[in-house]
């Protein structure tokens, strides 16, 4: 029904349609200056007498579309009520990841029980596996071990948010009771892991990393949680992650790189990157919306595994993005990676964007014949290294195939529409009731700026990116009609934003060592707060990613097996830890 502009109904005859620009006028008084002005933030051009028109009927028009938070009848939407529009990764007619289950992890027999505790906690998850299964060492003795370190290191890295010691001490005591009694659950059982402090753990504080939520406390645990728990694995710590999932600075301090401490571990993986690479944890969760996890895996040199978009359930885990955040592994092996992706797989009722899959795995079958895809132009230039193009080189060796694919050179960093103004979205309340101020960051490349300019996003704009979104899944389909996997250089700008977006699962490990005579950092130049310099330049290490196809992360795991085993680097330790 129609309504005058004074709010009462208007008297039409039977029958008669309700019309637009009708309702009655709300908000602020508007001109067509406003409209010139907004232009500016648009960038479109609209002619006077446009903006006279479009001012005329604003009040009438457009204002009261914003009664959900303007009021009267204002709606206070759910923290767990998804988006009716979902971003589903498979084109249809697409080829989609393997039509059966396998898995067959490598498992060997890694040799006897190291004598020293600091040896054992630097162990990959499939050894210690091997020795707590066969009871050469108690998931007690491993949990004592990390708790040890976790309190020793925590101090120079700040990467605990919470210690969950006396959880741990029981999940360890019960295992071990489990395994002498018979009743083995599988490789994770009885391994000490860590969880970013965006993942749900019941009665456990849950902080997102923020200090509006620094308190925050939830009932039930996460689905990943959950999953982890029914392995048998050990929760030792809730572990950091830049405010909101935003780079490597939470409310405690910035979490810092073991291997240079003078830099941050990046993010916003960050106390997850940071405790694997130093030995504090057997392996951690982590999550990605663009780069959370891929960034701190190269920083810290760990081996980091983003899954499919929809394979893991996120239900209980924070949410930034909708239709982007994943959850996925951090640890020191890609046989690690895939033994914890086994565990937490699959779909769950409480996340929409939720799929059923098949994993097919068989670390016992080789490389030989995998088509891998690269881009000439990116292998020659930063921020590719020698590292990256050793890789490239050694494949043939692998009997893997190197191929040249070129993707169209499109603006990319345009998809960044969909980001800004969903995580605008998720966090609207605490920025209009002003609790963003509370946050540590408060910079130009920070959440509180960001969600703020967010708002004023265009609709149209933001419904044209999601279109082009969908015009660059088809253009992955067209590169991986060729090949299995990609090798790109893993902070590629282009890649990382990209596959991103389409849901393209990847793999970053260890594959050598760089030298820098800056520290790195998440966050945007500041003149007033110069990086440290290093005069010699200092060795850290550095890495490859592995783009797969949809679903596939089988394949993606026997090419990084292949490079991991051939290079043999990822042993080495940060000094000091």
């Amino acid at each position: 029904m129609t309504q005058t502009t004074d709010g009462a109904k208007s008297k039409l005859p039977p029958g008669a349609p309700p019309a637009f620009a009708t309702a009655s006028p709300v908000g602020p008084e508007v001109n067509a200056g406003t409209f010139a002005e907004a232009e500016k933030l648009e960038r479109v051009t609209m002619t006077e007498a446009h903006r006279e028109e479009a001012a005329g009927s604003w009040a009438q028009a457009m204002a009261p579309l914003y009664e959900r938070r303007t009021g009267p009848r204002k709606i206070d939407l759910p923290e767990t009520l998804f988006p009716a529009s979902q971003w589903n990764p498979v084109i249809p007619g697409a080829p989609v990841g393997p039509e059966t289950n396998l898995f067959v992890p490598a498992l060997r027999d890694p040799g006897p029980v190291p004598a020293k505790d600091e040896d054992i906690a630097y162990a990959a998850v499939w050894q210690l596996a091997h020795w707590v299964r066969t009871r050469q060492l108690t998931s007690t003795r491993l949990t004592e071990i990390y708790l040890e370190r976790l309190h020793r290191y925590d101090g120079e890295l700040r990467c605990v948010i919470t210690l969950t010691s006396e959880l741990a001490r029981k999940q360890a005591r019960q295992a071990d009771a489990e395994i002498a009694a018979g009743h083995y659950r599988g490789p994770l059982h009885g391994i000490p892991w860590g969880a970013k402090d965006l993942l749900d753990t019941a009665d456990i504080r849950t902080t997102w990393g923020a200090k509006p939520f620094e308190h925050r406390v939830p009932k039930k645990n996460a689905v990943v949680v959950e999953r982890l728990e029914k392995a048998g694995a050990v929760l030792v710590a809730k572990l950091s992650l830049g405010a909101l999932a935003l780079n490597d600075v939470w409310f405690g301090g910035q979490t810092m790189n073991p291997w240079l401490p003078e830099e941050g571990s990046s993010g916003s993986s960050a106390g997850p990157g940071a405790a694997v690479a130093a030995g504090l944890v057997a392996f951690a969760i982590g999550s990605e919306t663009e780069g959370s996890i891929v960034s701190p895996s190269m920083r810290c040199g760990v081996t980091g595994l983003r899954p499919t978009f929809g394979r893991v359930a996120r239900t209980g885990a924070m949410t930034l993005c909708w239709s982007l955040d994943k959850l996925g592994p951090m640890a020191r092996t890609v046989e690690d990676t895939m033994l914890v992706l086994h565990t937490i797989s699959g779909p769950d009722a409480g996340d929409l964007d939720s799929l059923p899959s098949h994993l097919h795995y068989d670390a016992r079958v080789p490389a030989k014949g995998i088509r891998v895809g690269y881009i000439p132009a990116w292998m020659q230039e930063a921020p590719a290294t020698e590292v990256d193009r050793n890789v490239l080189a050694m494949l043939p060796e692998l009997d893997m195939t190197p191929l040249e694919v070129h993707l169209p050179d499109w603006p990319y960093g345009s998809l960044n529409t969909i980001l800004f103004a969903e995580a605008a979205a998720s966090f609207e309340k605490i920025t209009l009731d002003g609790q963003v101020d509370e946050m540590r960051m408060q910079t130009p490349d920070s959440w509180p700026n960001l969600f703020r300019q967010a708002r004023f996003l265009s609709a149209v704009d933001y419904v044209q990116t999601d279109r082009l979104r969908r015009l660059v899944a088809e253009q992955m389909v067209r590169v991986f009609a060729d090949v299995d996997v990609l090798l790109v250089p893993s902070l590629r700008d282009e890649i990382l934003t990209l596959t991103n977006f389409t849901g393209h699962p990847s793999l970053t490990l260890r594959t050598g060592f760089v030298e820098v005579s800056e520290a790195r950092s998440d966050w945007a130049p500041d003149p007033k707060h110069p990086l440290p310099r290093f005069n010699p330049p200092r060795r850290v290490p550095h890495g490859v990613t592995f783009i797969g196809k949809l679903f596939d992360e089988g394949t993606v795991a026997r090419a990084g097996l292949a490079v991991e085993h051939k290079l043999n680097v990822w042993q080495e330790r940060p000094a000091g830890f």
